[in-house]
């Protein structure tokens, strides 16, 4: 079942990086940014990482958790999050189970083979579990400040 905007996550679990357990109950209570990527220590996810990490705080200040997602193995996030100095954790999708329900797995064409692949995109769910922005298709250039600035709305409108 894909979230659909203004609607309540649908029950999923995953495992991430240090060990955490994601389901979307756990969060409740804090806006969580999911932001779905294609594949570790390549070029532009690599510059999406690093720029979340760069204002991790700052999400942190607006009461926002952020957490990667690919269809990588544990092993990979580990040495990922440990060579970036990633201050979030990353979620191992190897099922691809978050990525089909999102949406975000899409045919793609790499080197004139069609291939199946992750499609950058990022996902806003608000402090009550219900899924608030939505961003697709996203180039990694200005993103992250976008999605904080849509935090703060988020927040203004909440009190």
């Amino acid at each position: 079942m894909t979230p659909a905007l203004n609607k309540h996550l649908p029950d999923i679990e995953a495992l991430a990086t240090g060990g955490v357990k994601f389901t979307p109950q756990t969060y409740l209570g804090q806006v969580l940014i999911l932001y779905f990527y294609p594949k570790d220590n390549t070029p532009g996810c690599t510059t999406e990482a690093m720029q979340f990490r760069d204002r991790h705080q700052d999400f942190i200040d607006a009461g926002a958790v952020v957490m990667g997602v690919s269809r990588d193995n544990m092993a990979s996030h580990e040495k990922f999050k440990l060579n970036l100095e990633l201050p979030f954790e990353l979620i191992a999708d190897t099922e691809e189970k978050l990525c089909h329900m999102f949406g975000v797995v899409k045919n793609k064409i790499m080197y004139g083979k069609k291939v199946k692949g992750i499609e950058r995109s990022t996902f806003l769910i608000d402090a009550q579990g219900v899924l608030r922005a939505e961003w697709r298709g996203i180039k990694v250039a200005g993103h992250v400040d976008e999605v904080l600035d849509e935090v703060k709305a988020l927040n203004k409108e909440a009190a």
